[in-house]
Order: structure tokens, then C-alpha cells, then sequence
């Protein structure tokens, strides 16, 4: 059976780190935000929403060749993930949503001030089955 990860966690939590020892695409919707030219990481609040119906995209371009994916995105909110599990479902994925705990004491490296990440903690939503 297919794979989906779906990386969740604050920002500095290790999730991108984390992500690429799995295997497979890697898909991150702070990847929108990286200049094609120069690599530079340019953060843009505006151009959030887009970010992440662009990381949707491109995961399900890669649904449809088949491919094990990982999505390492906060996802502080169950309905963060539900447009990954419909996609999954359609195409007949299996997901594994993974919890990442900034146990490590590391910093985000992108500058997201305390205030903020103080909010996602908050909010961060745990389904317990």
C-alpha cells in the first residue's frame, strides 16, 4: 500500500529534519516561500493560504504517480490535515500522522517570535482514539 506522513508540530520542532529520514517526496508549504534563484527563504503572512493549496497540489501530482509522501507542516488543527486524508482516500494511501516534540530545546529558523509560537502550542489540537 501507498504511504502518506503527515509530520506535525510547532515551529523548531524538528519536523523538516525529521521528515527527511523517512524517505520519499517531502513536501512542505514553507517550500513556496524558498526564491527558485537565490534559496533564500522570503516568509510572507499574505501568502500563507496559498502555501498550503500549493503544497495540497503538488501532493496530489504525486498521488497520482504513486509515490510515498511525506507533508511536514505544522497542522496544529484536525482540519488541517482532512484536504490529505480525502486525497489519500481517493488515492488509496495509507497515513501515518506523526507528532513531532521539540524535546531538543531547538530554535525555528524562521524567525517566528515567541508570542506566535506560544499560540500554536495552544491550539494544538491532539485526536485520541
Amino acid at each position: 500500500m501507498k504511504s502518506l506522513y503527515l509530520i506535525r508540530g510547532i515551529c523548531g520542532a524538528g519536523k523538516s529534519t525529521f521528515a527527511k529520514t523517512i524517505g520519499g517526496i517531502v513536501l512542505e508549504a514553507d517550500q513556496y516561500f524558498i526564491d527558485p534563484k537565490t534559496q533564500e527563504y522570503k516568509f510572507d503572512v499574505s501568502k500563507l493560504k496559498d502555501a498550503h493549496a500549493d503544497c495540497q497540489r503538488r501532493c496530489a501530482e504525486w498521488m497520482k504517480i504513486g509515490h510515498q509522501i511525506v507533508v511536514s507542516n505544522t497542522f496544529t488543527q484536525e482540519w488541517e490535515m482532512k484536504p490529505y486524508f480525502d486525497m489519500a482516500k481517493e488515492h488509496d494511501y495509507q497515513v501515518f500522522s506523526i507528532i513531532v516534540e521539540n524535546r531538543h530545546g531547538g530554535k525555528n529558523i524562521h524567525g517566528v517570535p515567541d508570542d506566535k509560537l506560544e499560540i500554536m502550542k495552544n491550539r494544538f489540537e491532539l485526536k485520541l482514539i
